[in-house]
Formats: structure tokens, C-alpha cells, sequence
């Protein structure tokens, strides 16, 4: 939407305007003729007799000829796109684009003022220039909130519980995640801690198969804090790098679900003396404002230290990524870009900010 709205601020602002002057003739003064002078005649000797006068002399007049009139070309005074103002119209647009764009609107409000304080200053209104100005503003806020994968390196595990809404991806990201993690060298285990819903279990019993690696499950309705303390244990015992612990699809207003989250937050804390490593938030783009709303709710109960953001192939407008970066100060871990479990990508903020201008 970004790209469509600078295209369409090109066309408005960057047409040249054509001036042209008249021709004039230039005034050619015609020659004063030339008059010869009366002849004068000789006076005559006092001893000599009369001699008739000669004739007259007559002087031609000089044939004038006239100056070639010279019509001027005409002047096209182009006027260049950088000397068009863009006024307050063009940034109350573009301020609304970004807004339905799925920025938030104190976000937006906020880019706005700082690409228009950055032309001013420039003395630009180049929507091209203004288009990278929006570009680098919104690198600089995504920048400002990126941090990699926790790794206790010696000190396993490193554990890396995953919250957020039922149809968010989540489960599916636990078994991307520990493919990559699998395929880097690192040993891995599952925990299925989702026991309210027994297609979770089942569907990350799936993948583990498909990836080939360990799962720890309980039966379905079980005590998900149970379960998590038992995959801790187990990769103890067993030297695993990394647990990655699914949770339940939690709607962010059920206070009894949230709850939850915590439980198994102290539960890990007493396994290891710390609590989890990672809790990570996975939301899906598609949902805009809401996905900012849940993420809100979700860092007020649980002590969230990454976001996830999926389904980021679709039709996602990508700016609760922006917004979320800027109003909860979340660094964006990774990118769902498919459905596939190598379908999962390290969040790079400057192709990210990028991405949103492309053609």
C-alpha cells in the first residue's frame, strides 16, 4: 500500500510544468534616406569670360537593406519535483496510509512528524526523497529492537517457552524452530505442554516424526507445568541443547489460561534456578491491531522476551511489526514465511523496511 501511495504522490507532484514566452519581433528602424548636397557652383574668375554651369551631380541613395527579423525560440522553463511543496494534505494522506497499513496511529503520527521535520530541512518534496526518508525512519525504529536467540551455550538447556492465541502458527513454529536448531548441530527436544487441546499434542507428535526428533507429551486435559518440568529434566539427563516447550492457545482475556503461563514460568525457574530463557510470542500478521492488542495483555502477565511473526506470505500488511517494535519495545525474532518447517526466517529490519516500498 506504501509503494501504490509514493507512485501516486509521483504522478501528483512530480509532473513538470511547461512555461513558454512569446515570440516577439524585434523592432527594425528603417535607414534616413540620404539626401545629397545642392551642388555649389564655382565662382567665377573676375578676368575670365563666363563658363556655363556644369550640371548637376546627382547621388544615388544607398539601397537599405533590412535586418533579418529573428524570432526567439520558445523558453520551457521546467519546474523540478523538489521545488513542488508537498503540503499538510500530502502528509495527512500519507499519515492515513500508514495507518492502513496496520501502523498504529501514535506510530504513525510519529513517522510523519519525523519525515516532514527531515524534508523541511532538507528543503526537499521529491516524493522519492520523501519515500526514503519513511524508509530510514522505520529501519531505524526496527534496528532499535532486534536481539538474537538466547543460547546458555555450556549451561544447558536453553529454554525457550512459546505463548500466544490459538491459530497464530505457534505450534508450528516450535517444529520450525527446532528443525533449524537441529539442523545447526544443536540436539533438541519438544515439550507438548499444549494439554488443552489434544490435536496439539497430536499435531506436534506429527512433526516431531517428520523432523526426527525427541517429543516429551502427557495425555490430553494433563498438567502442562508438569509437562514442561519434565522435558527440562529429561534434557538434562540427556545433554539437549535447547527444550522448546508448546503452550496452550491462550485467549489473552482468560485470566485462569494466563495463569497458566506463570505456573510454568516457576516451574522452569526451580528445574534450573532461572526462569525460561526465551518466552517467545508468536502472533499472526494478518490481524492487524489485534495482534498489538494481544501482545499488550500477554507482556502484562507473562515476562514475553521475543516476538514471532507469522504468516508474513500472505496478505499481511506488515505494519503491526512496526508498531509493536515502537509501542512495546519487542525485538522481533523471526519471520513464518510458509508453512514448510525450513519456512522460517532471522528478522533483518533494513530488507524488512525495504520490502514495503517494493514494486
Amino acid at each position: 500500500m506504501l509503494r501504490n501511495f509514493f507512485k501516486r504522490a509521483r504522478d501528483i507532484f512530480g509532473r513538470d510544468d511547461a512555461a513558454s514566452t512569446a515570440a516577439t519581433d524585434p523592432v527594425v528602424e528603417a535607414a534616413e534616406p540620404v539626401v545629397a548636397p545642392e551642388p555649389v557652383a564655382e565662382p567665377e574668375p573676375r578676368s575670365a569670360p563666363p563658363v556655363p554651369a556644369a550640371p548637376p551631380v546627382v547621388t544615388p541613395q544607398p539601397v537599405v537593406t533590412p535586418q533579418p527579423v529573428v524570432t526567439p525560440q520558445p523558453v520551457v522553463q521546467s519546474r523540478p519535483a523538489s521545488n513542488v511543496p508537498l503540503d499538510d494534505d500530502f502528509f495527512d494522506d500519507l499519515e492515513a496510509e500508514l495507518i492502513q497499513s496496520d501502523i498504529g496511529a501514535e506510530t504513525a503520527e510519529k513517522l510523519v512528524a519525523e519525515v516532514r521535520a527531515r524534508a523541511k530541512a532538507e528543503r526537499t518534496s521529491d516524493p522519492d526523497v520523501v519515500q526514503g526518508f519513511l524508509r530510514d525512519a522505520i529501519t531505524e525504529i526496527l534496528e532499535q529492537h532486534t536481539a538474537p536467540l538466547a543460547d546458555r551455550g555450556d549451561d544447558r538447556p536453553t529454554v525457550v517457552v512459546v505463548v500466544g492465541v490459538n491459530g497464530t502458527g505457534k505450534t508450528t513454529f516450535c517444529a520450525k524452530l527446532a528443525h533449524r536448531l537441529d539442523r545447526e548441530g544443536r540436539k533438541v527436544l519438544l515439550a507438548a505442554g499444549d494439554t488443552f487441546r489434544a490435536a496439539a499434542i497430536e499435531q506436534l507428535e506429527i512433526w516431531s516424526e517428520r523432523i526426527g526428533l525427541d517429543l516429551v507429551r502427557q495425555q490430553a486435559g494433563g498438567d502442562p507445568a508438569a509437562v514442561v518440568f519434565d522435558a527440562v529434566n529429561a534434557a538434562m539427563a540427556r545433554g539437549a541443547d535447547y527444550v522448546i516447550a508448546d503452550t496452550a492457545g491462550r485467549l489473552h482475556t482468560k485470566a485462569n489460561l494466563m495463569e497458566e503461563l506463570k505456573k510454568i514460568n516457576r516451574v522452569v525457574e526451580r528445574a534450573l534456578g532461572r526462569p525460561a530463557d526465551e518466552v517467545l510470542l508468536v502472533i499472526d500478521a494478518t490481524t492487524g491491531q489485534n495482534a498489538v492488542r494481544q501482545a499488550k495483555l500477554f507482556c502484562q502477565s507473562v515476562p514475553v522476551t521475543g516476538l514471532v511473526v507469522a504468516k508474513t506470505d500472505g496478505t499481511a500488511r506488515g505494519g503491526v511489526v512496526i508498531t509493536v517494535a515502537d509501542e512495546l519495545g519487542l525485538p522481533i525474532k523471526f519471520l513464518g514465511i510458509g508453512e514448510r518447517a525450513r519456512d522460517l526466517i532471522d528478522f533483518q529490519p533494513r530488507a524488512f523496511a525495504a520490502a514495503l516500498f517494493e514494486e
